[in-house]
């Protein structure tokens, strides 16, 4: 069991204050009404700093380290299903049903195969559940960092976004010093090597802890939440199990039943950071994977049909923008990460 760390107080608090539910959200919706005000005041204005230097820091990072910027695809007939419960917006494509992306994951394996290591900057839209709101790590509009990198294992690409948050972190306190004492945050030390232990060693410890931890599904929200609180530093979570992921994640040649990929975790409450994997390139593999979980083939027709003509294997990962903003901030909820936040079920400009 690793040495315990103290969940942060912003995070205990918006937990203490989402627990009352409907009031939580009433007073939620009240003060984004009014997204302008918000946006004027010290706090805000220093959380937005913070954010744009992360930004900054992230790309100088992947630049250097041989990936290209892309823009990012924003509708698509088709994507990424595996998102857990939320909803997928549909518009009329010229008499096409297009889908608003929730993920640029397909994207990405194209990208990769083609110019070897990318990453795009990309807005996203999950129409998560009502109830997410009270998490403190949803929205139904938020950015991502997706970054694929063609014939890397999932472990460089572990290394690779560890190296990528010790950067930003390094960064954040450089230059934003200012910033961060307004917000009264003091950043934990992101210097040593991050933890890595798999899926099963994460349910058994959750288990011996009284959470209610499944060996075959993901980690339910608030058992993140209180590993999270078990480690002074980022610590990654790997091999999730066949079925518990989308049908992308590779499946272990060598392990059958066990994925490839893994999530990164912020310390002190704060949860999941980035989730990332090998992929699935071969189209007899993903084409059974689409069928075992219930998807439409046909759907993915563009998709299915660059496998048949053959793909080079590729990795990657995604980070949130907003949840990183939260971390480095120290922020309760993930809405302050964001101007004009639309919150999964809240009324908002």
């Amino acid at each position: 069991m690793p040495e315990t760390s103290a969940i942060h107080p912003s995070v205990a608090r918006f937990v203490e204050a989402s627990r009352q539910g409907s009031r939580y959200l009433r007073e939620l919706e009240r003060k984004l009404s009014k997204p302008h005000v918000v946006a004027r005041s010290e706090r805000a204005r220093a959380v937005l700093r913070v954010q744009a230097i992360a930004l900054s820091a992230i790309r100088e990072f992947l630049d250097s380290h041989g990936f290209i910027e892309l823009l990012p695809p924003i509708l698509g007939p088709v994507t990424d299903p595996g998102i857990r419960g939320a909803g997928q917006v549909v518009v009329d494509y010229y008499g096409w049903p297009y889908r608003v992306m929730s993920s640029a994951i397909l994207y990405k394996q194209a990208a990769a195969s083609a110019l070897g290591r990318i990453y795009f900057v990309s807005p996203n839209v999950r129409l998560e559940p009502p109830e997410a709101a009270l998490t403190g790590r949803h929205l139904a509009e938020f950015v991502q960092v997706d970054v694929e990198g063609s014939g890397m294992s999932y472990e460089e690409v572990m290394d690779l976004v560890e190296g990528l948050l010790k950067h930003v972190v390094a960064v954040v306190k450089g230059e934003a010093y200012r910033e961060l004492e307004i917000l009264g945050r003091d950043l934990p030390d992101c210097s040593d090597p991050f933890p890595r232990l798999t899926h099963s060693r994460a349910v058994s410890m959750l288990r011996s802890l009284g959470v209610d931890a499944d060996e075959a599904s993901e980690i339910p929200w608030d058992g993140e939440v209180i590993l999270s609180g078990l480690f002074r530093s980022p610590f990654f979570i790997t091999d999730y199990p066949l079925g518990s992921r989308g049908f992308y994640d590779r499946e272990d040649p060598e392990r059958p039943g066990v994925l490839r990929d893994f999530d990164l975790i912020y310390p002190e409450g704060f949860g999941e950071a980035a989730s990332g994997a090998e992929r699935e390139y071969e189209y007899e593999r993903v084409l059974a994977r689409l069928k075992a979980s219930g998807e439409d083939p046909e759907e993915y027709g563009w998709y299915l049909g660059m496998l048949a003509d053959g793909i080079k294997p590729t990795a990657g990962f995604g980070i949130g923008v907003e949840r990183l903003t939260r971390f480095l901030c120290g922020l309760g909820s993930v809405w302050e990460a964001r101007l004009c936040p639309k919150v999964p079920g809240v009324y908002s400009p």
